[in-house]
């Protein structure tokens, strides 16, 4: 019975984990999309700075007085930083094998752009290399996970039985 149920843990990580390589290029498919979203808005934020002779920093600062000009402040400063950080993801999970994805799972940081893959995504049939490596990987971590639960679980009455 035990084996069932490291086999079945097994077969469940492999199964789940066998996805992975798919809801990556999913997800970086979204991320390259919403870096060249908020490209244009910075590219042109940061065109119009440069023109006045600020840094974008600058152009943030002069951005107070009102309540409007500091709620656009604080809006393009989300903005901007958002954009710097999904082209830095972007450019890290780009040059990364889908292995080196699975290692690194912070890459997936943003997560808007993870819950609005998650809620489109589609399974697919794991027939790359990839796929395989995944599908041992969620393998192995569902057989070993489910043992040592079984094990902890059961110590006690195996110390009952052996006295």
């Amino acid at each position: 019975m035990l084996r069932i149920l490291t086999l079945a843990a097994g077969l469940s990580g492999a199964a789940g984990l066998s996805q992975f390589p798919e809801f990556s290029q999913q997800y970086l498919q979204r991320l390259s999309g919403a870096v060249d979203e908020l490209r244009g808005m910075a590219v042109a934020f940061d065109v119009t700075a440069k023109m006045r002779g600020l840094s974008r920093e600058e152009a943030l600062a002069q951005l107070e007085g009102t309540a409007f000009k500091e709620d656009l402040r604080d809006t393009m400063g989300a903005t901007l930083a958002r954009y710097d950080r999904l082209q830095a993801d972007y450019d890290t999970m780009k040059a990364q094998s889908v292995v080196q994805r699975l290692s690194t799972p912070w890459n997936f940081a943003d997560s808007e752009l993870a819950q609005r893959t998650w809620d489109t995504f589609k399974p697919a049939l794991p027939l790359t290399v990839d796929g395989a490596i995944c599908a041992a990987v969620g393998f192995v971590s569902g057989w070993a996970i489910m043992a040592a639960f079984l094990s902890l679980l059961l110590w006690p009455v195996r110390r009952l039985l052996a006295a």
